[in-house]
């Protein structure tokens, strides 16, 4: 990403993807079973998977299996790294549909002078198709992954998407549906953005240090718009 040169602050809106851009659960919990299938270990509930969507893949594993050591957690990564491009390359991977007005929101926000970005879990690639496939690339300034940071919550996402987008923490806004998204907001300092639709609850989201929580996509400008409390 081409780092913006600004002498006044940007306004960033930064998303995670995974829960608040898409709903991409089903290809998630069937990559995380095969991975445990491969690895002849009964595969978590998925209630379970769906909570450590948005973490690395090591990280998230460690959290499904804690009794595993981490030769084996790597292992159960990369066998879900395979699983998930299998599910793409043949076609039998399910929809991931944005959540319904999120366009309109990614455009009103553009519209009124706020920078883009997205901070998640996924890989480059995943991140690539998945905004690819939608039409959505050109509208996000810095993209920030998991192959280049350590695990949400550590905000290092965070501060390198700013400096991408010329931003500081009293102008940068970070949107997700975890807990692990408002602990990385709240460790850089910036402004915590909670969605209802996602895969935590809401009261974790709150617990987490979430400023404010949208119910419904279309609430998300004028959300961003209230000071920090």
């Amino acid at each position: 990403m081409t780092t913006i040169q600004t002498s006044t602050p940007n306004r960033l809106a930064l998303f995670d993807c995974d829960g608040t851009l898409v709903d991409s659960q089903d290809n998630i919990c069937r990559s995380v079973e095969e991975a445990f299938s491969i690895a002849r270990i009964e595969a978590p509930p998925r209630a379970a998977i769906r909570r450590i969507v948005g973490l690395s893949l090591v990280e998230a594993m460690r959290m499904l299996l804690p009794t595993g050591d981490d030769a084996l957690h790597r292992s159960l990564a990369q066998d879900y790294k395979d699983a998930f491009f299998r599910l793409r390359t043949s076609g039998a991977m399910a929809e991931e549909p944005l959540y319904e007005g999120i366009v309109d929101v990614l455009d009103s926000l553009a519209a009124d002078g706020w920078v883009l970005g997205v901070a998640t879990g996924k890989s480059d690639r995943g991140l690539a198709h998945i905004l690819a496939h939608h039409g959505i690339a050109a509208r996000f300034v810095t993209l920030q992954t998991a192959d280049r940071h350590p695990s949400k919550p550590h905000p290092s996402m965070i501060a390198t998407a700013m400096a991408d987008a010329g931003a500081v923490p009293a102008t940068t806004v970070m949107i997700g549906d975890t807990s692990f998204d408002m602990l990385m907001a709240r460790a850089a300092g910036v402004r915590a953005l909670g969605v209802a639709w996602g895969y935590h609850p809401v009261g974790e989201l709150t617990a987490a240090g979430a400023h404010a929580v949208a119910d419904v996509v279309p609430a998300l400008p004028r959300l961003m718009q209230e000071p920090i409390a």
